[in-house]
């Protein structure tokens, strides 16, 4: 199991929508994105260099937690708290894990503002 935690200079609420709207996702994460944001929910992923992955949305507590299933191994939580400077998210995944991808984009979403 990988842990890590990154904290944004950004209010919780958008930290959010940044990893549960499509078109946000988009912007920092996969060229192509569909989320049900549903217990049970299906998403896709598709990068620009043809890569895909599927997942099944296990839990979704609004501005909180959002988990999922890849369907091709591993799972992967974010959690979401409030934090003096912003927001903290603690992303906890197993293998094989996002974690090189998602820590790039973390950073860049550090730098960037959500």
């Amino acid at each position: 199991m990988i842990r890590r935690e990154i904290v944004l200079d950004a209010p919780r609420e958008e930290v959010w929508e940044a990893l549960t709207d499509p078109e946000r996702l988009e912007d920092w994460f996969a060229n192509d994105v569909e989320l049900e944001l549903r217990p049970g929910g299906g998403a896709r992923f598709r990068w620009s260099n043809g890569e895909e992955r599927h997942a099944t949305v296990t839990e979704v507590e609004p501005g909180e937690k959002l988990a999922f299933e890849w369907d091709d191994d591993g799972e992967v939580e974010f959690t979401l708290a409030d934090e003096d400077e912003g927001t903290r998210l603690v992303v906890t995944e197993t293998e094989p894990a996002w974690t090189p991808a998602l820590g790039f984009q973390a950073q860049f979403l550090a730098h960037a503002r959500v």
